[in-house]
């Protein structure tokens, strides 16, 4: 499936029916009695938010969205139909936003959060309720973009080929593309961990390699950069073995870098740093050179081997808890 995270539609909201302007009169009347109905009221353009959908890429194909309009009233004071709702579905962490403005209209965070864009036009009044007659009106019309943040407890960032797919392939249920060349991870991929002791999960997020300058958009690292926003505890890939000839100590200081410039949001969420491929020639060298610039506590594994696997997963659910608890706290 192509993933796409980022669409421009159009949205007409139903226009509102026509009112109707009649009379009855049968034989024994002297002035016969107005007995129009009132319009229906023209259909909503509505967004609700959906765990089945993944991406945007329908919306990028088919970019005109248009509800029903309200039917026409008739006389003996029926009223017309009511406009049949647009209804669109889009990803759970889909921002919504006026594309003239740039204005936030909803952040849909939560299955089956749902809003109302664009709204219908009131039908006609028609001579029925003996008021003057007035005309329909026309459903709004909005041009928005929809962008996409994908909601995740945990995401796996660091350069190309630090091994991000293979530690997400062997502690979750899911089978990202592996292979030794750079940038085959080309879109988020989302795996489930789960606990066999008590049942419980956490969601985390594959993001396509970071490189320099990737907070300025090269390479549209932006957009995955964005991703990682959403989760609340950042895994830092380090590949310590330097297959493709970077220094491991350079990579995760530019790192760092990338994530503090694009936003304050990443420079202070909760890190944890995973030192991979400890198995490879150099690894062990690169690693004792790290720990003497570095103090930070870090996770020595070998995904490709499931070396250090279950106490990286166990240091990632015990986090994930503390900050359950720090939240409660503050409500």
């Amino acid at each position: 499936m192509i993933f796409i995270d980022e669409a421009r539609i159009f949205l007409k909201a139903g226009d509102g029916g026509k009112g109707c302007e009649s009379f009855y009169r049968d034989k024994y009347m002297r002035h016969p009695i107005p007995d129009g109905g009132d319009g229906g009221k023209g259909g909503n353009v509505v967004f609700v938010a959906s765990r089945s959908v993944q991406t945007l890429l329908d919306f990028k194909f088919r970019q005109h969205h248009k509800a029903k309009k309200g039917g026409n009233a008739s006389s003996n004071s029926k009223k017309g139909k009511i406009g049949e709702n647009c209804i669109l579905r889009v990803p759970m962490g889909t921002i919504i936003k006026d594309a003239e403005t740039g204005l936030l209209i909803r952040d849909l965070v939560e299955d089956g959060q749902l809003i109302i864009v664009a709204k219908g036009g009131e039908g006609g009044i028609g001579n029925g309720q003996k008021k003057p007659s007035k005309p329909p009106c026309k459903g709004e019309e909005k041009t928005i973009s929809l962008e996409l943040k994908l909601i995740a407890d945990v995401g796996i960032v660091g350069f190309p080929n630090a091994g991000k797919s293979t530690i997400i392939s062997n502690i979750s249920k899911v089978r990202s593309k592996i292979a030794s060349y750079p940038f085959t991870t080309k879109q988020p991929i989302l795996g489930i961990v789960e606990n066999d002791e008590d049942g419980s999960s956490f969601i985390i997020a594959d993001l396509p390699g970071i490189i320099e300058g990737a907070h300025q958009g090269k390479g549209i690292g932006d957009r995955f950069l964005r991703h990682a926003e959403r989760t609340r505890i950042l895994v830092h890939a380090i590949d310590m073995a330097a297959e493709d000839q970077r220094d491991p100590l350079e990579d995760y200081e530019k790192l760092n870098h990338e994530l503090r410039e694009f936003s304050d949001l990443l420079s202070f969420k909760k890190r944890i740093l995973v030192a991979n491929k400890i198995d490879l020639p150099g690894a062990q060298e690169n690693l004792d050179r790290f720990k003497k610039k570095f103090k930070d506590k870090i996770f020595v594994i070998s995904a490709l081997n499931n070396v250090g696997l279950d106490e990286l997963v166990r240091e990632i659910r015990d986090s994930l808890c503390l900050e359950n608890s720090q939240e409660k706290s503050e409500e």
